[in-house]
């Protein structure tokens, strides 16, 4: 018995059959209209990335100023330009890449600390005067629920306070009180990331399976025990991706504080541009890319492994 054919999907009857969204819709026709405005009505001018001048100055930059000084005229490779490289990696590079990554560790573990401490008092589901438990709201009072809710939004405009000021706005504040050390860079990093990952984290919690957290209330866990045993395992996986998501923002923002002063890339960075050293500062920022590289492949191993831990 031969088997019945498939039958035929009429693409273009789904198509027109799909749901349509009015304000998807206007949300694309205002974006194409804001960005028509921004590029018609500023100063941004395709002509000038093609004038002759832009041209030359490329090809400079390609072909002599990034080529180490004393290896210009000379018939040099890969082999002459490594040694050049890494030569300068032990002489300043390694140093200021291993301050680099001090600060970054350093200011995202004070950023996933605070941040997740605040993200529980934040997340509406735990933070509330009947987490996860219909049946005790009733022997609460509406004092106590106000207050849990006073305190959540509290919170939540605290997340939102530190994460609208910029990393340099908070380094340039620490700058003027601890002067030029690492610390600026890292209270800075610190605070600016803790409003980040609070938020997220607050928001991750929110969205968990409400099921085994309820159970866990029901069985007479406290608010402590479901944030801490309940909703933080099974949010581990998010929580992590977002660590080592802004530990990468770190890494790169510490590089750019770091021309405050601190002797780390940054700093290097931007000698090297004061001086117009363009070969040095080329191996500089390629430092730091392996640093985010470094960083990115260690996430990749850590969620790896705990999605076989489970």
């Amino acid at each position: 018995m031969s088997p019945r054919p498939a039958p035929r999907i009429d693409v273009d009857a789904l198509r027109r059959a799909r749901p349509r969204s009015t304000l998807l819709r206007f949300s694309v026709v205002a974006l194409g209209a804001l960005v028509a405005y921004a590029w018609l009505s500023g100063d941004i001018h395709v002509d000038d990335l093609f004038t002759a001048r832009r041209h030359e100055n490329l090809v400079r930059f390609a072909t002599v100023d990034v080529v180490p000084f004393a290896l210009r005229g000379t018939d040099w490779g890969a082999a002459q330009y490594f040694e050049f490289a890494w030569g300068l990696a032990l002489d300043r590079g390694l140093s200021g890449l291993g301050s680099t990554l001090a600060i970054s560790v350093l200011a995202i573990v004070l950023a996933a600390a605070g941040g997740l401490a605040l993200a529980f008092l934040a997340a509406r589901n735990v933070a509330t005067a009947a987490p996860f438990g219909e049946r005790v709201l009733h022997d609460r009072s509406r004092s106590v629920a106000l207050a849990w809710t006073t305190l959540s939004s509290a919170v939540r405009g605290a997340l939102i306070l530190l994460r609208a000021i910029p990393e340099y706005v908070w380094a340039f504040l620490f700058l003027a009180m601890f002067g030029t050390s690492a610390w600026p860079a890292v209270l800075a990093l610190a605070i600016h990331n803790s409003g980040i990952l609070g938020k997220l984290d607050a928001e991750t919690t929110e969205n968990l399976d409400p099921r085994p957290l309820a159970a866990l209330r029901n069985a007479g866990g406290t608010r402590a025990q479901i944030a801490w045993l309940g909703a933080l395992p099974l949010a581990a996986n998010r929580l992590l991706l977002y660590f080592f998501y802004r530990f990468e923002t770190c890494v790169r923002e510490a590089t750019v504080l770091g021309m405050l002063g601190v002797v780390s890339l940054g700093y290097w960075i931007q000698d090297s541009r004061a001086k117009q050293y363009y070969d040095e500062m080329v191996v500089f920022v390629a430092l730091g890319a392996l640093l985010v590289l470094a960083a990115d492949l260690a996430s990749a191993v850590v969620r790896r492994a705990l999605r076989r831990a489970r």
